[in-house]
């Protein structure tokens, strides 16, 4: 009877740690509410969780929650992306299961756009951004940094503007009224040698690695040019996350005569007296809120270089600019961000100042993820 007893205790045991394996521990150590994705490697994940990529994945109330299979560009899974939600200081509990996953509604895409001018354009579910490309070098209406657009839908909209090329008047899903010009605009990045800023030519390839549909991620290359008697090249990968206001930007630097390379990220200023620029401790963010342009809102753009020495100038008329510098050969990290008053969720710079400064939280203290 005993010896019954204890084989039914050990088989229970076993049912009982056979379950408790078969979840994801999510923690967050902030005071914030928090709805974003975690990212687990797939080789690890795989070997805990004893599946392939068919699963799914709920949370304590059984609702399926969306997730991703990040590639990387290649065929073999690289990550697990999982979209939660946590509030302040909470702990959640995720259970995965074999099955076939529910179909995800894209809410990030990126595209190249060759009917203009070598566009390359993405966008999430808040915010779109573009980079020129070579075709529009030479032409008058060149110019030179990130551009952004403004939109208050949540819907994609890339391929419905160019498609309806009438993108620079407001029909209820946003517009691009947004001005580049000769800067650097929502955030992009430029050489910078003997305090002035040197402008490299736009991309010349791209690859899309992952497009959505909680995550797209691409990379642009950049042909190498001679400066200062310096050979440098350059490529920017760029993901953006559904849900996010925020652009994570990796630049890769190869610099054939120095060990790094001199940089400067701006944001193009307007023409008015006291502009309401706000410079992060430690010159680690910039943001800005813009006047309202052509009565068609006010934007807010900033950038965020968390864990470089940086240096805040603040001498020209068209932008203003954190200077740093990238060691070749290794990933230069920053993010750039934007939002738009007529969206309604954001509509002044105090609001704007707080986003910004609760995404630099965040990515000081991630959510803490543990399998069990």
């Amino acid at each position: 009877m005993k010896k019954l007893l204890l084989l039914c205790l050990m088989s229970a045991g076993a049912v009982y740690n056979s379950y408790a394996q078969q979840h994801i521990l999510v923690s967050n150590p902030t005071n914030l509410s928090r709805q974003e994705l975690i990212s687990i490697p797939y080789a690890k994940f795989q070997q805990h969780f004893n599946l392939d990529t068919l699963f799914t994945v709920k949370d304590a109330s059984g609702n399926t929650l969306p997730h991703q299979i990040e590639r990387l560009g290649g065929q073999t899974p690289v990550n697990v992306l999982v979209q939660v939600a946590v509030a302040p200081k909470e702990r959640v509990t995720l259970t995965v299961a074999e099955g076939t996953p529910t179909a995800v509604v894209p809410n990030t895409y990126a595209r190249y756009v060759p009917e203009r001018f070598d566009d390359f354009a993405w966008e999430n579910d808040v915010v779109a951004f573009r980079m020129y490309g070579k075709a529009l070098e030479g032409r008058k209406d060149d110019a030179q940094g990130m551009d952004y657009w403004a939109k208050r839908t949540d819907q994609l909209i890339i391929n419905k503007w160019y498609k309806t090329d009438d993108y620079h008047k407001d029909h209820g899903e946003g517009m691009d009224y947004y001005s580049v010009g000769q800067t650097l605009g929502a955030g992009d990045v430029a050489l910078y040698f003997n305090d002035d800023v040197k402008y490299t030519k736009h991309y010349r390839r791209y690859q899309v690695l992952d497009n959505g549909p909680l995550r797209t991620t691409f990379r642009l290359e950049f042909d190498p040019e001679e400066v200062e008697g310096q050979q440098i090249s350059l490529s920017k990968t760029i993901s953006l996350d559904a849900g996010s206001h925020f652009n994570k930007i990796a630049l890769h630097f190869n610099n054939s005569s120095n060990k790094s390379t001199p940089i400067a990220i701006g944001i193009v200023k307007r023409k008015e007296e006291n502009p309401l620029l706000t410079v992060g401790k430690g010159n680690n963010s910039l943001a800005y809120w813009e006047p309202e342009i052509n009565a068609s809102g006010r934007t807010g753009v900033a950038v965020i270089v968390p864990n470089q020495k940086v240096r805040y100038n603040n001498n020209r008329p068209e932008q203003a600019l954190l200077i740093s510098s990238a060691k070749s050969g290794n990933d230069f990290v920053y993010y750039n961000g934007a939002a738009w008053d007529r969206a309604g969720k954001i509509t002044n710079a105090e609001a704007w100042n707080k986003v910004v400064e609760e995404y630099k939280n965040k990515l000081k203290k991630p959510l803490k993820v543990v399998l069990k």
